[in-house]
Parts: C-alpha cells; structure tokens; sequence
C-alpha cells in the first residue's frame, strides 16, 4: 500500500516541506487542482512524475474565479478519495490551503492577465474568470517554487494564460501542457460531467464529434467558415445552448480567416441543461 502523501495546510508548513525536497537535489513538479479528480487529474500527475523527481498536487476550490451566478458552492468535493487516489499514484505532498490561508484577512492584491486572457473566448462569457486563476496560480507558483506545473490542454485558453503568466512574471516555472484525457465515447473528462443526468450525458458526446467533423474538413481543404457552421448546426441541433464553436490560432488564440494562419485549434463552449461543458481539439 503507498503511503498517504504528506498534506500542508499553512505556507510555512509547505515551504519546509518543499525545503525538504530541494536539501535532497530534487526536482519539483506541481499539479493545480480543484480536488474531484478523476482519470484526467491522474494522467496530469503520471506526466508530472515524468518531468520531476518530486511531485506536488494542490487542492484548493478557488473562490475568485466563480461569479455570485456559478456552482462554487455546490462543486463537487471528494477529499478521501482524492487523496486515496493520489496516495496510489506516489504524489509526495499535498497542498490543502483553506480560503483564509489563501486570501487572509487584508489581502488586497491581484493580478490582471491581458493578452490571452482576452481573447473572447471564456472571458466573453467569464469576465471574472482569468483574473482569479491568474491570482491563484501565480500563489501557487510562489508558494511551491515548483521547476514545472502541468495543465490539462481541456481548459486550452487557461493554458495559454498561465503560460503566459509564467514567461511574463519571470517565475521560474516551465508550464507543461497534457493532452485531454476521454471517455470511450470521446467526452472530455471533467469534474462538472457529474452534474449531466443520463439522457444529457449521452447528448453531450455531440460537441467532440462536432469538433472532429469540423477538423476534418477544415484539414481536407473545405474552407473555414462553412466547416464551422456546419459543426455549429449540429450542436445545436442536439440541444446545447452554444455559447462559443470557434477555430483560433493555437498559440496566440487570434481569431484566424484561412487555413495559413498557423497552428489551428477549435475550442467550444455549450451548455447542456444546467451544465457548461467546454472542450478544444487540433485541427
């Protein structure tokens, strides 16, 4: 049986822990999560443990990135399993910040991402967003002094963010991203696909089919505009509410007219009764 990874719940008591790994010449990878993890949180630490000798996952359910309108309240928490999951995968610390340890009384200091963070995509509809997970993970950075952080490329505009954030701030940090992990059927794995009831969970396969016919097109040759349109008619045909089905350039997230304009991704955002789901896919 593997042992429990050792859990920090205050700065200082992670910084000795880390200290502790370093004294010993390791190399420190962190995972960032909101706990509920599933196969795809697993996949983030298996690549961690590949590019550190040392892994860190935090669990912390951040607050400023959830509008008064969102489910912080209601999103799922399962600590004993996480930690039984993350105790067979070896991870050597967890960090468990509560909210007052993460923002204590007078904190009054954020940061404010452009560039990616306003590409239209999520910020159109989660204007708040960015700017919370910006602040919380250049916490992270600063709290774990990890060599490498791994994000799961699902959430791809949050990747692009933190990427960013981490070349611009000067953090020392290398942001990894890791390919989406699927269901069988091809729905990306995601804490929220708890939420979907049976009939929906079955419907909402539809936006990764969408994507790949959309893909396919666009890579035969079919110009971008009407390979979208089509993908676009099929979600909501099937009855999501589309918020976004857009083609944009993969590293910068530029809105892209041709198949020239470099690397190209299709990223989505649906909502699917009282589930968002999102998801992105290379084209």
């Amino acid at each position: 049986m593997s042992p429990t990874p050792l859990i920090t719940r205050t700065v200082p008591a992670l910084r000795r822990a880390v200290d502790n790994l370093r004294k010993r010449k390791a190399t420190v990878a962190l995972v960032p999560t909101m706990g509920a993890l599933h196969d795809g949180h697993v996949s983030l630490v298996r690549l961690a443990k590949r590019r550190g000798s040392r892994v860190v996952v935090s669990i912390f359910v951040n607050p400023t990135q959830f509008a008064p309108s969102e489910d912080f309240g209601a999103y799922p928490r399962t600590w004993t399993a996480d930690i039984a999951k993350l105790a067979a995968e070896g991870v050597d610390i967890v960090w468990h910040p509560g909210v007052e340890a993460m923002y204590p009384e007078g904190f009054a200091t954020r940061i404010v991402p452009e560039g990616p963070a306003l590409a239209g995509l999520e910020d159109r509809f989660r204007p708040h967003f960015f700017g919370g997970v910006a602040t919380v993970v250049g916490k992270l950075f600063t709290q774990c002094r990890p060599d490498v952080a791994i994000f799961g490329e699902k959430d791809f505009q949050q990747l692009r963010v933190v990427t960013q954030l981490a070349r611009d701030l000067d953090l020392g940090v290398k942001v990894i991203g890791s390919r989406t992990v699927r269901e069988r059927d091809g729905l990306a794995m995601s804490s929220r696909n708890v939420y979907l009831s049976p009939e929906e969970r079955q419907t909402a396969t539809v936006l990764y089919r969408a994507m790949k016919d959309s893909a396919g097109r666009i890579r035969a040759g079919e110009a971008i505009r009407p390979a979208m349109a089509r993908g676009a008619e099929t979600i909501a045909a099937a009855g999501f509410a589309l918020d976004y089905f857009e083609v944009r350039n993969a590293k910068t997230l530029a809105p892209v007219t041709s198949h020239n304009d470099g690397p190209l991704r299709i990223l989505v955002a649906a909502r699917l009764g009282t589930t968002r789901l999102i998801d992105n896919v290379a084209v």
